[in-house]
């Protein structure tokens, strides 16, 4: 019961969470450079913004990275008969495989995900782009740090949804976040079925 509320636990933060924390973060980078001319104010927030994407790189493997790889140790535990793998010790080639294979499902599905969430659901300035990807980190980081699991693309998009929604709750089409929210809800019961159902047929062999 513990391991279950920790999924739920990491769901509910991440999308409340990242969502009041984008809210109050670009509110405090409005405050700290009110009084910086907006050109060299977006020359900082790029450094900033590649900064943060290092950092979001990161994090995204201490999170999203770690289940692909509990995976794939559980599977190959149980394709030698046995029933746990016994170990905690992830081998360096299963680290490259799945920091490849996330880096190519990004580069592949990346961009129509970005321009659901940055530009179909709210456009967003560089100073609230730099509030946003901070906002992330510490959710992951957060996150990562107290054993939840989280998505990382929940943690971003509440987040961008709360810094779009704290300069106009208007500007955010809350139909498209709408249907991102539905699809998240959805994720949980469909793979669960989908796990249960493949599970069956494999014992049947």
């Amino acid at each position: 019961i513990g391991e279950w509320m920790k999924v739920i636990y990491g769901m509910v933060f991440s999308l409340v969470a990242g969502f009041i924390i984008g809210w109050l973060m670009v509110k405090l980078v409005e405050f700290v450079f009110r009084a910086v001319p907006r050109h060299k104010a977006n020359q900082l927030f790029v450094v900033v913004q590649d900064v943060c994407a290092a950092m979001l790189s990161f994090l995204h493997g201490s999170q999203d990275g770690q289940k692909f790889m509990s995976i794939a140790l559980l599977g190959i535990a149980l394709s030698f008969g046995m029933e746990t793998s016994g170990d905690t010790d992830f081998p360096l080639w299963l680290m490259i495989l799945c920091s490849l294979a996330i880096s190519f499902g990004t580069l592949i599905g990346g961009k129509r995900i970005i321009k659901s969430v940055a530009m179909d659901m709210v456009k967003l300035e560089k100073y609230q782009g730099v509030a946003a990807s901070l906002t992330t980190v510490i959710t992951l980081l957060v996150s990562s740090l107290t054993g939840m699991p989280v998505s990382t693309s929940h943690c971003s998009t509440a987040a961008i949804m709360g810094v779009g929604a704290s300069k106009n709750p208007h500007k955010v089409k809350w139909s498209v976040a709408k249907d991102m929210v539905l699809a998240w809800v959805l994720t949980f019961p469909c793979c669960g079925f989908i796990g249960w159902a493949l599970a069956k047929v494999f014992m049947m062999f």
